[in-house]
C-alpha cells in the first residue's frame, strides 16, 4: 500500500492543534479522562474499605472492558448514522450520574455490593458511548490530512488524564474526603458536555453529499456482516488483528501485577520508587505523543505499526526478566513509547482506509478487538502467572505475541507489487 496522502505532505508540528476545535477537544477529553481515573481512585478505595472483596475488584476490571467487547460495533454503527457529539454527551452524562450516585451512597451510608456492581456496569457502558464516536468526531474536526496528528494527540490526551487522575484523586481523598471528593469529580465532566452542545461538527456540518450509513446494526448477524466488510480491506483487517492480539496476550494486565514486579526488584514498599514503576509506562507514552508530533516521525504504515508492536514485545519481555531496577524503568519507558506509537498508527490507518459510509463500523470493530480483548489478558498474564510466576507469564506472552505479529507481517501484509 502506498503511503497515505497525509504522510506525503510536508510536516507541520502538532498539526491537529492548529485547529481551534481540536485544541478544545484535546484539553476537555484529557479533563474527562482525568475525571474517569479520579472516580476509579475514590470508588475503588471506598469499595475496598467497605467490602474488602477481591471478587468485586475483579468484577470492576471485567465490567470496564466487557462492554467494549460486546457493544463497540453497535456504538460505531450508531455513530455512522447519528451525531457522534450526542453519543459522547450521553456517555459523559452517564459518567457524571455515576459519580453523583457514588456520592449519595457514600453520604447516606447505604452502599451495598449490588449498588457497586450496577454503577461499575453503567460506568463501563459510558466508556463505550465515548470510545468509537470520539474517534469518528476526530475526522470531522481535523479532516483526513491531519488525522494521524489528531489520533496521536488524542491518545496523548488520554495518557495525560490517566497520569494526572491518580494524583488528583488522591488529593481529593485527602483534602475533601470521599463524599465531597466524588461529587466534586462529577463537575469535571460538565465542560466537555457543554462544549459538545455547540461544537460545529457532526453530520449536519459535513460536506453536502458526503456518504452516510443507512444500515443499522441490530443483531449478531449484523456484527458478523460488519466483520466480513472489514475482512475485505487488507490493512484494516491487519491493524484490527494487531490491536486485538496485543490486547489478548498482554493488554495492560502487567500493570495489575506491578506490586509483584516491584517486590522482586527490591522495591516492595508503596513509596516513590514503586510510583516510578507505575508512571514509567505512561511517561513513555506522553513522550511519544509530543516527540513524534513535534518531529513528524513514524508516518502511518501497516508494517511500521507491526514492527513497533514487536519492539513493544521485546521491551516488556526484557522487563519481565530483568533484575535491575534502573533497566526496568528504562524498558517500561520504551514500552510506553512504542505502545502509543503503534496503537495510534493502527487507529489512524483504520480511519484512513475505511470508506466514509462504514467508518464508524470499522472503528467499532477495531475498538471491540483493541479494548474488549483486554478482558482476557488477565488470563494470559495474571492466571498463568499464578502457575509459572508473573515474570515468565509476561515474558512468554510477549514471546508468543512477537511470533504472531511476525506471521501477520508475513502472511497478512504480503502483497505482490506494493509494500504495505
Amino acid at each position: 500500500m502506498n503511503a497515505p496522502a497525509s504522510a506525503q505532505t510536508s510536516h507541520v508540528a502538532f498539526a491537529a492543534l492548529r485547529h481551534p476545535g481540536f485544541r478544545a477537544y484535546f484539553f476537555l477529553s484529557a479533563l474527562a479522562m482525568m475525571a474517569d481515573n479520579i472516580e476509579h481512585v475514590i470508588s475503588y478505595w471506598v469499595i475496598h474499605e467497605h467490602f474488602n472483596s477481591p471478587a468485586l475488584g475483579g468484577f470492576a476490571v471485567i465490567s470496564h472492558w466487557l462492554p467494549f467487547l460486546l457493544f463497540s460495533v453497535y456504538s460505531g454503527a450508531l455513530a455512522d448514522r447519528f451525531d457522534p457529539r450526542r453519543m459522547i454527551q450521553l456517555g459523559m452524562t452517564l459518567f457524571m450520574c455515576v459519580s453523583i450516585l457514588w456520592g449519595v451512597l457514600f453520604i447516606t451510608g447505604t452502599l451495598q455490593v449490588w449498588h457497586a456492581a450496577a454503577l461499575l456496569i453503567v460506568h463501563g457502558m459510558a466508556g463505550v458511548l465515548w470510545g468509537p464516536p470520539s474517534q469518528l468526531l476526530l475526522h470531522d474536526i481535523v479532516g483526513r490530512e491531519h488525522l494521524q496528528s489528531a489520533v496521536r494527540l488524542n491518545a496523548t490526551a488520554r495518557q495525560l488524564g490517566m497520569l494526572m487522575g491518580p494524583g488528583v484523586g488522591g488529593a481529593l481523598l485527602l483534602w475533601l474526603g470521599p463524599n465531597v471528593g466524588i461529587l466534586t469529580n462529577a463537575l469535571l465532566y460538565l465542560p466537555f458536555i457543554l462544549w459538545l452542545a455547540v461544537a460545529p461538527y457532526g453530520p449536519k456540518f459535513r460536506t453536502a453529499g458526503a456518504a452516510v450509513a443507512t444500515r443499522a446494526v441490530r443483531s449478531l448477524g449484523d456484527i458478523w456482516r460488519a466483520l466480513q466488510e472489514i475482512a475485505q480491506h487488507r490493512v484494516i483487517l491487519a491493524m484490527t488483528l494487531l490491536a486485538g492480539c496485543a490486547s489478548l496476550f498482554i493488554g495492560n494486565a502487567y500493570q495489575a501485577q506491578m506490586p509483584g514486579f516491584a517486590h522482586d526488584l527490591g522495591q516492595g514498599k508503596a513509596d516513590f520508587f514503586y510510583s516510578m514503576l507505575l508512571g514509567a509506562d505512561a511517561a513513555g507514552a506522553l513522550t511519544a505523543g509530543f516527540v513524534l508530533e513535534s518531529r513528524g516521525l513514524l508516518q502511518p504504515r501497516a508494517r511500521t505499526a507491526c514492527v513497533l508492536a514487536m519492539i513493544w514485545c521485546v521491551a516488556l519481555g526484557s522487563f519481565a526478566l530483568t533484575s535491575s531496577y534502573p533497566l526496568a524503568l528504562a524498558l517500561l519507558f520504551v514500552a510506553g513509547f512504542v505502545e502509543l506509537s503503534f496503537n495510534a498508527m493502527a487507529q489512524t490507518l483504520v480511519q484512513l482506509e475505511a470508506p466514509a459510509e462504514m467508518r464508524g463500523r470499522a472503528i467499532g470493530v477495531f475498538s471491540m478487538f483493541a479494548m474488549g480483548m483486554r478482558m482476557f489478558s488477565g488470563i494470559t498474564v495474571g492466571l498463568a502467572g499464578a502457575r509459572i510466576g508473573i515474570h515468565w507469564s509476561l515474558a512468554l506472552s510477549a514471546a508468543v505475541l512477537f511470533v504472531v505479529i511476525g506471521l501477520l507481517i508475513q502472511f497478512g501484509l504480503r502483497r505482490t507489487g506494493k509494500p504495505a
